[in-house]
Order: structure tokens, then C-alpha cells, then sequence
């Protein structure tokens, strides 16, 4: 794998390139190992604007790894006699699956120990949510996907499925949890470094340390791509027939250097987070599985609390969170005036419109930025009674960029999902916002796929089934459990 290409030289490629992809991420790798695959005679770089891939939001410790499933995520789900949010994204994750299965199978992905089997559960408490979580159990169950999920309102069986929730807790107050053993906790650093090795090959590059400045479509069609190795300062300019942006916060700030108006008053909106980690080994062993509960009264559906089990490089911990952190940084590693350079005339009136509405997210955040330490480990004491805090460590995670889009009604309105933007004539796409974007990328990768490349999309059409046996057109509107079962095999 090159990972400086040239980067001693000038950086002016004479060649068009058929594919250029910005930012060393998840979905850029997903999308890089689908096209070697379909069209390994393709030529294509990857540009990361960092020293190594999945250093920002896809780094297994700047995310919670849960492999979004819909199993345990409440806040798909609001109201538990509507399926359809967790449905989607249950169908969703299952095309990743066979898809990291296909590419196994091709030996295009020879080290799977990135997924490991982890059940997934909720748990609430009081009468009010326990009635919510019993009504959202009994209506996912009748879905082939959820038909695996148990329920108990049993304390002494939920201190089975998950002892530390139980271990010191007062009787007494009502208490429910669901359970689904088909759960995984992926480490998507370890993924995305191998989707980039998949990637790469004859004609295919990866480039790090390359930080893209400046994206322009010329009058024949082809894009101009430039830029700084930010190692040894010089610039590089790359001509393209096909410009991805999968630059996380970065996005929106290059899809607007590239005058798209799909873009036009389109603003983000940073969010950071932290989590109180723990690596001992008596607390660790005793926790198998990832725990979401309800948010706190008042709290936006991103905050919702959960106890996961991770494992990074063969390495059992546990997270709690999230704590939410402000920052006009867009990346982790990004500049504080990264906020200030998305703004433009026509996204002004959206953003001031999306906070006027959104004005409990700002008290939040500023009881977030102002609890202490005791009060965050509180409610981990919430989750876990007999919490030490000699064993917890606060770690920062990624920083996301929640997507602000203009509405004729409401002049602007936040959104907490991800949003694939493709130009009009399809010779450039990206992808804005944040969760569950790196769990369902297949999904989102395939639907590019169909949006930009429809003269292709029917010699792909036989490969892209191979891979991934569920796809259907690019489509993601199949109902859960409608996909064959071609799970890539997982640890224990």
C-alpha cells in the first residue's frame, strides 16, 4: 500500500483519474472496495488529509462500535407502535454484513476479527418507560429480524443477561429490559484500514498527510482536485471523472468550495462527546453486552445513555455515555474557525431558524459543558449502583457535524441522520450529517452507486448481488428480516 505517493514531487497528475475519493473514512473506504470490486480496471486515489486512515470519527474509540442494528437504539423509535426507522436500519446493517461477507469470501478482506458477537439490550426504568419498552418489544417481535429479542420485567433474569445493571440496586422500583444475542460490536478503525487495503492496487492509491483545498468542475466535464501534503508543504493537483467527499465535518465546507447548489443553504451543526471508559478486568468480565436506556427529560435523542462493551485490538473495555462537548471544530483534529468557514448568505437564515427551534439542545449542551465530573459519574451510577470511580477514565470521542437543512415551513431544521447529496449530472456525491452513517455504508454506497453511475449500474448489478444477496436496486426500503441471511462470521 503507497501511503505517500509523490509526495516528495510536485503533485500535478497528467492522468485523469476515474475516481477520486476525499477523506480516509468509512463510507470513502466502503465505497473504494465496492468499485475494486466491480471495476478493478478503474483507476482511483484516496485522499486523507491525516498521517493514517480512520483517525476521526470512524477510530474505534471516537465511536461506540455498536454496529446499529436497531436492536437497542430507542431513539429510532420513539413511538413503540412504529417499526419502521429500526426496520430500515435493521435491513441496512444486515447488507453490511453480507457485504463484508462477500468481500471475505473474494479474500479481498482476510482478517474479519473486527466484529465480535455482543448482545444488545435496553433497559428503563419506571412505570411509564417500562410500558414504552414492553409496547416497542411486542411490536418488533412480529419482524423476522427482532423475532430473536426476549423481554423480562425480572430482575433476577436481567441480572443474568447483564449483572452490573442489578448488582446493588434498590428493590423495588420498576425495571424492564430486552435482550437480542444477534448484537456485534464492531471496531470500524480496524475495518476501514482493511476496506483501504481492499481498495488499493494496481492503479488504486491511498494518499495520506494530502489535505484537499479546492474542488472545481471544468467545462469538459472533468474535476479539478487540489490541495497540500501537509508533510512537505507542496501542493498537488488531480484531475478526476468522479469526486467523492466522505470528509466527515469537512464535507459540506468542500462540497461548497465545489459549487454545487444541492448544497445551497445547507449549514452543520458541531457536536462533541465524551465517555467515562474503564479497562479493568473484574468489571469488564462481568459486563457482555451493549446497554442503551431512555434519554434524560428534556435531552435530544443523540444523548441516549449506554454501557458497551468494546473491543479494540483484541482488548476488552467498557464506555459510558455520551457526555456532550461543544467545539467550532468540524473534526477532532480540525481548525476552531472550521465552523466560521460553512457559513454563507444563504445558510444564515436556516441556522438561526434550526436554533431558535432547537433552544433544550442549547440548554443541554450547557449543562453538559458545565456538570462536574461527580455529576457525569452520577449517572453512570444510574446504569451501574456499584460504579467505582478509581476504576473510570473520561476519554474524548469524535466531534460530528449534525446536518442543518433549509424547510419551507419551519426556514430551517436540524436533522440527526446522514443525507447522501450526488451532483445533478452524478460526477460528484457526498455524504453530511452523522449517525448511523458507519453501520449502514453499504447501503449508502450501493444507492450512490445506482444515482451516479447508472450506465454501469446494470453490468454491476449480478457482482453487487453476489455481494451483498439482500440488494435490491440500490434501494433501502426493504422491511426487516427481508434480507437472506449471509452474516460474515464473528467472534465470540
Amino acid at each position: 500500500m503507497d501511503t505517500h505517493a509523490d509526495s516528495t514531487e510536485s503533485h500535478t497528475d497528467t492522468a485523469i483519474l476515474d475516481v477520486v475519493l476525499i477523506g480516509g473514512g468509512i463510507m470513502s473506504a466502503t465505497l473504494g472496495a465496492m468499485i475494486a470490486a466491480l471495476q478493478p480496471d478503474w483507476s482511483m486515489v484516496l485522499l486523507e488529509r491525516l498521517d493514517r486512515v480512520a483517525a476521526e470519527s470512524s477510530g474505534p474509540w471516537n465511536n461506540a462500535g455498536t454496529g446499529h442494528s436497531g436492536f437497542c437504539e430507542l431513539n429510532y423509535m420513539p413511538d413503540p407502535g412504529d417499526p419502521s426507522r429500526s426496520a430500515d436500519i435493521a435491513s441496512m446493517f444486515a447488507l453490511s454484513r453480507q457485504l463484508w461477507a462477500g468481500l471475505a469470501d473474494r479474500g479481498m478482506l482476510p482478517d474479519t476479527t473486527f466484529v465480535t458477537a455482543t448482545p444488545h439490550m435496553d433497559v428503563v426504568f419506571g412505570e411509564r418507560d417500562v410500558t414504552y419498552l414492553r409496547r416497542r418489544f411486542e411490536t418488533l417481535r412480529a419482524l423476522p429480524a427482532f423475532s430473536a429479542m426476549e423481554y423480562s420485567e425480572d430482575p433476577a433474569v436481567i441480572a443474568r443477561w447483564a449483572p452490573l445493571l442489578m448488582a446493588g440496586r434498590e428493590p423495588g422500583e420498576p425495571v424492564a429490559a430486552t435482550r437480542h444475542e444477534g448484537g456485534t460490536d464492531v471496531d470500524f478503525g480496524a475495518l476501514t484500514a482493511s476496506l483501504v487495503e481492499a481498495m488499493t492496487g494496481a492503479g488504486r492509491q491511498l494518499r495520506t498527510g494530502h489535505e484537499v483545498t479546492g474542488l472545481r468542475r471544468g467545462d469538459d466535464g472533468i474535476w479539478t482536485v487540489t490541495g497540500r501534503d501537509r508533510n512537505s508543504k507542496q501542493r498537488f493537483t488531480i484531475r478526476a471523472r468522479f469526486v467523492f467527499v466522505g470528509a466527515g465535518g469537512y464535507a459540506l465546507k468542500l462540497l461548497q468550495k465545489a459549487r454545487i447548489p444541492e448544497v445551497r443553504g445547507y449549514g452543520v451543526f458541531p457536536v462533541g462527546a465524551q465517555f467515562l471508559r474503564t479497562d479493568n478486568p473484574d468489571v469488564v468480565s462481568r459486563h457482555e453486552a451493549k446497554v442503551y436506556s431512555q434519554a434524560l427529560v428534556g435531552a435530544p435523542p443523540m444523548s441516549v445513555p449506554h454501557l458497551d462493551k468494546r473491543i479494540v485490538d483484541g482488548e476488552p473495555s467498557l464506555l459510558f455515555g455520551p457526555y456532550a462537548t461543544f467545539s467550532t471544530r468540524l473534526l477532532q483534529r480540525g481548525r476552531l474557525t472550521d465552523l466560521f468557514t460553512t457559513l454563507r448568505v444563504s445558510n444564515i437564515v436556516a441556522l438561526v431558524a434550526a436554533g431558535l427551534q432547537n433552544l433544550p439542545l442549547v440548554r443541554y449542551l450547557i449543562h453538559e459543558l458545565l456538570s462536574t465530573r461527580r455529576r457525569k459519574f452520577a449517572q453512570l451510577q444510574r446504569f451501574y449502583p456499584e460504579a467505582d470511580p478509581a476504576d473510570w477514565y473520561l476519554v474524548q470521542a469524535g466531534q460530528r457535524a449534525q446536518l442543518i437543512k433549509p424547510d419551507p415551513d419551519r426556514l430551517g431544521v436540524l436533522t440527526m441522520g446522514t443525507e447522501l447529496v450526488t451532483g445533478a449530472d452524478g460526477t460528484i456525491a457526498g455524504l453530511l450529517g452523522a449517525s448511523p452513517g458507519a453501520s449502514t455504508a453499504p447501503a449508502i454506497m450501493a444507492e450512490l452507486l445506482n444515482r451516479c453511475f447508472p450506465q454501469q449500474h446494470s453490468q454491476w448489478e449480478s457482482t453487487l448481488r453476489e455481494l451483498m444477496p439482500g440488494y435490491d436496486d440500490g434501494s433501502n426500503s426493504q422491511s426487516a428480516g427481508a434480507l437472506p441471511e449471509v452474516p460474515i462470521a464473528i467472534g465470540k
